[in-house]
């Protein structure tokens, strides 16, 4: 699911290629059964994918205990790469986007990689 957050919010108006956005954005919040069922520690990379697209994030263990099944990230270029056409209502990524999520020993996917993205 995706969501609006105060903070992120804040950090892009300032600029999104800043270490605070991409540290704000560029993660997921998981359930602390499902870190654990998937074998994950908080701050370890994964992959989360898509039908669509997938993106390199970092896995942090939520604080809003228990949502088992249901992950969160905010609305965000990251995000965006895994809505479809389909999803997007108003120009925007619809809120509920089916994902798996692996472990992945590949770095965070980049801001400018993703608007590379975008523009093909």
């Amino acid at each position: 699911m995706t969501y609006r957050d105060i903070f992120q919010d804040e950090a892009g108006k300032k600029s999104k290629f800043t270490d605070e956005f991409r540290d704000l954005c560029a993660r997921i919040l998981l359930d602390k059964q499902d870190m654990a069922r998937l074998g994950l520690k908080d701050g370890q990379k994964v992959r989360v994918q898509s039908e669509v697209g997938s993106v390199i994030v970092v896995a942090k263990t939520s604080d809003e205990d228990p949502h088992s099944g249901l992950a969160f990230m905010t609305f965000s270029p990251w995000s965006n790469q895994l809505a479809g056409e389909e999803e997007c209502i108003a120009g925007k990524p619809g809120t509920r986007i089916a994902a798996k999520v692996s472990p992945s020993d590949e770095g965070v996917t980049q801001i400018s990689e993703l608007l590379q993205r975008m523009r093909a």
